[in-house]
């Protein structure tokens, strides 16, 4: 493990609902891909149900947010990022099919000069009906939102801290990360990245309650930057 500092380098948010039996691997595997650097982890129980919180490893640089009751993963993500300390953030999701050995891959384009890096999964190991309702979603939330991502389902992300105050806390801020932080003029790109079959646990989102609030959400985050404040400060 790293040594803790005040001010670590990178901070890697994972918000978890239910997740106790890949939290043991899933922590071995952020060790060994943040080798060499200095690093929190924080780990945001969003009301697990389950022997989640119990599982996490206590070390210096671990912490531990914990949910009185579910809130969704727009609010985990949201309390971890207001949480961390790191110049750098990292999202990823708890259930081990986001790839942690590809967080070095992430960190290095923000130090080529990248705000936000966003990855998508070239290679989904979702049910057909799953990768298609995703694929719909994508190709609409982008023609409206205009971010240019084609993947915003995929929650590995690593993006500047500064990038952070650009975003807006509602239910469904975590598919609008990348629409929020470009409105914000900052530097988006996007990177392929691994994706691997669910080992343990179920899916916490399903076709229902993915594209009824999406959608919803959509038009709200529209309604949103088309009503942002512009304007620049006159030189003297």
């Amino acid at each position: 493990m790293s040594e803790m500092t005040n001010s670590p380098s990178v901070s890697v948010i994972v918000p978890v609902f239910n997740e106790e039996e890949n939290l043991p691997i899933l922590q071995a595997q952020l060790s060994d891909a943040l080798s060499g650097l200095n690093y929190e982890i924080i780990f945001v129980d969003d009301g697990s149900l389950d022997g989640t919180a119990e599982r996490i490893e206590a070390a210096p640089n671990i912490r531990l947010i914990r949910f009185e009751k579910n809130a969704g993963q727009s609010a985990a993500i949201f309390a971890g990022l207001k949480a961390a300390r790191g110049a750098t953030v990292v999202l990823i999701d708890g259930d081990l099919q986001n790839d942690p050995a590809d967080i070095p891959k992430l960190l290095a384009e923000i130090g080529r000069g990248a705000d936000l890096v966003c990855g998508y999964r070239a290679e989904r190991r979702d049910t057909l009906v799953k990768r298609g309702t995703s694929w719909i979603a994508n190709a609409v939330r982008s023609r409206f939102t205009k971010d240019g991502v084609r993947d915003t389902g995929c929650t590995l992300k690593a993006m500047r801290r500064e990038c952070v105050g650009a975003l807006v806390p509602f239910k469904g801020m975590h598919r609008f990360i990348p629409a929020l932080v470009k409105a914000a003029g900052y530097r988006l790109m996007e990177i392929p990245v691994n994706h691997r079959p669910r080992r343990f646990g179920e899916s916490k989102y399903g076709l229902g309650n993915r594209a009824v609030r999406a959608t919803i959400d959509m038009f709200g985050v529209r309604w949103l930057l088309s009503r942002q404040l512009k304007y620049k400060i006159r030189e003297p």
